[in-house]
Formats: structure tokens, C-alpha cells, sequence
């Protein structure tokens, strides 16, 4: 098990943020557009701030075998395990991990499909019970604790066959960070709401500075569904975030403090070089905010575990068919024909 315990060291090179793929694609083709000398300028300012971590897929054994690629397509499926947690562990000292020390708050698998049309972002709730190799049975988010980005990466790929690429995680305070580097975002809030104590949101439109936002998805009482509703808030101001990148994109000076602020809070494999994140982007570059689809897994509620936790159980019947789709690389038909009843995001989340 101590192979899978992997330390995160500080190995630095450019990287993604944690609504994976996008932001930093289109992000980086802006930067791009200021001018060579520029951009291999601030590329290499970037390059320094990023962490790395050591291959985490290398000790893994009886990996699925990745989506085939479909004729004629020039790329391939590619597909991020994206996390997130209240402090990242790898900032500042990466030795600070310990066996047992972190859980993960966020888990949320990031599908590019090989056409390049469309991005899926599936949340798997933290308290959902599954198997961990050698381990047995426990919540999901258990897995980082027991054994790192290694055995998480493993849960996560037995769980659901689907063959993960890349790895990424960053924290929630990073997240408070990059909406500051923005200018604040802006999330709908359907009715007045509040948690009985400091957290109350009246009905409306709200520019939220980070600190704002990080209440608005912390926030664990008065919501109708509760940790579900806690889900899809994540979600919700990842969208926000990407909304508002989009309308910003030609504001290179706010976008440069923006990708600066990213570049300074995510970790992810040192397989996501430079070359791999300049092929992405030329080649999912059309994607657009609308051709993002959030959704939580399906699952059928909570329940008890054995020894009398609260978890959250997977609706089976309905999520392997999702991941098969995932893995088989027919993840963007499988959603429109079902969508009735996947769990997807709605436009306004309460």
C-alpha cells in the first residue's frame, strides 16, 4: 500500500484548474494571442507555480483500456478525476500528507469526448459507498485518506471502468481566489435562504465576491436536498466561474491575474505538460459554457452503512450505464437520449 501513498512533491510545470479542461484552454489561447515573446514570458512564469505530482498511475495495476478512438476523429477521449477539499494538501509543503489526514469534499469526473463538441462533469457525492481496493467497503472520499491520488485514481477507475488520463486538485480557498481574480461572479439565488445562522441569501441576483461564494457552497442547512443541494452549488458556481471567463476573455489584464491565481492553486500529474495542455486546447477550443453538462451521479438516496454511517447509495441500474457510455466513448448520445432522468443541473439551483 505504501507504493499508493504517494507524495506529492513539488515538480512544477503548466497544468488546468479544477473545472479541468476548459477555463485554462481558453484562458491560455487569449494569453496566446498577446504575442509570442509575451506568452513564452508568462508561460514560464506559469511553469513555476504549478505543482506536480508524481505519477500516480504508475503503481496501479488492471487500469480500464481506454475509449477507442472513432474513425476519422483526430483525437482521442480524454478524461480528468478533478478534487477538491476544504485545504489543499499538496500547498506549500507536499510532505505534509499523512495516512488518514485528508478527505476529499469534491469528486467530480471530467469527460472530453474524442469530437470535441461537448464536455460532461459527473459529481460523485463524497458519502457514496463503494469498494476500495484492499480496503473494503467505505465512503468514496475515504480513498485519498487511505492512500493518495493512487488509490483514489483506482476507486474511481474500478468503480466506474472508466480509463482516468489526468489528475487534478485544488481547494476550496483557491477557488475564493480565482473568483476574486475576476472581479466576483454572479449566481442566481431563486428564494431567500439561510442555514439558521450566519448564511442567509435574500431571492435575486448576486455579484458574490469568494468569500460570498465559498458561504453560498459551504452552506449545509436549508437546502432542500441537502448534501445534493451542496453538490450542485459546486457545480453552480464552477458555471458561474466559466460564464464569466467567456464574457472576459479580451480582458487580457484580468485574465492574466486570473490564470496567474489558478496556476498558484492546483495540483495535478506530471503528464499534463505543456505540449499535452496546447494539443487540448487546439483541439476543444469551439467548446462553449452551453456545451458543458454538470450532473451528479445517479444515485437513490442515503442510507446506513454496516456499522451505521450516513452514505449516500448509487443508483446501479442507472449509473453503470452512464459510466459504459463514458468509457465507451458514446457519453454525449447516452445523455440526450436519457436525459429524463439523470440528474443534470438545472438553470437555477436553490
Amino acid at each position: 500500500m505504501s507504493s499508493r501513498r504517494a507524495h506529492l512533491r513539488a515538480r512544477k510545470r503548466l497544468s488546468n484548474t479544477a473545472r479541468a479542461l476548459i477555463v485554462v484552454s481558453v484562458l491560455l489561447g487569449v494569453i496566446l494571442g498577446g504575442g509570442a515573446g509575451v506568452a513564452l514570458w508568462f508561460q514560464h512564469q506559469l511553469d513555476g507555480n504549478i505543482e506536480r505530482i508524481d505519477d500516480p498511475f504508475a503503481q496501479i495495476a488492471n487500469r480500464p483500456t481506454p475509449a477507442p478512438t472513432p474513425d476519422g476523429a483526430a483525437a482521442a477521449d480524454v478524461n480528468f478525476l478533478v478534487l477538491g477539499s476544504d485545504s489543499r494538501i499538496s500547498a506549500g509543503d507536499p510532505s505534509q500528507w499523512q495516512q488518514g489526514a485528508q478527505r476529499t469534499d469534491t469528486i467530480m469526473l471530467v469527460h472530453l469526448p474524442a469530437d470535441r463538441s461537448s464536455a460532461q462533469v459527473i459529481s460523485i457525492p463524497r458519502d457514496t459507498w463503494v469498494p476500495i481496493p484492499g480496503r473494503g467497503n467505505a465512503k468514496i472520499n475515504a480513498a485519498f485518506a487511505f492512500g493518495g491520488p493512487a488509490l483514489m485514481i483506482e476507486t474511481v477507475e474500478q468503480l466506474t471502468g472508466v480509463h482516468i488520463d489526468h489528475f487534478l486538485l485544488t481547494d476550496f480557498t483557491s477557488f475564493t481566489r480565482m473568483t476574486d481574480a475576476l472581479g466576483g461572479v454572479q449566481i442566481r439565488i431563486p428564494q431567500d435562504i439561510g442555514d439558521g445562522n450566519r448564511v442567509f441569501f435574500e431571492a435575486g441576483v448576486h455579484q458574490m465576491t469568494g468569500e460570498q461564494a465559498l458561504d453560498y457552497v459551504r452552506q449545509r442547512h436549508g437546502l432542500v436536498n441537502g448534501d445534493f443541494g451542496r453538490v450542485q452549488r459546486q457545480q453552480n458556481w464552477i458555471r458561474a466561474i466559466l460564464a464569466k471567463v467567456n464574457n472576459n476573455r479580451n480582458d487580457v489584464g484580468r485574465m492574466t491575474s486570473f490564470l496567474t491565481t489558478v496556476s498558484q492553486s492546483i495540483a495535478a500529474d506530471e503528464g499534463f505538460t505543456m505540449n499535452r495542455m496546447r494539443d487540448l486546447f487546439m483541439s476543444a477550443r469551439s467548446i462553449s459554457t452551453n456545451d458543458v453538462t454538470f450532473m451528479t451521479a445517479p444515485h437513490s438516496g442515503t442510507g446506513r452503512s454496516p456499522d451505521g454511517q450516513s452514505i449516500v447509495v448509487l443508483d446501479r441500474e442507472r449509473f453503470d450505464p452512464l459510466m459504459a457510455a463514458i468509457a465507451g466513448g458514446t457519453a454525449s448520445q447516452f445523455i440526450a437520449e436519457h436525459s429524463d432522468y439523470l440528474d443534470k443541473l438545472p438553470a437555477t439551483v436553490r
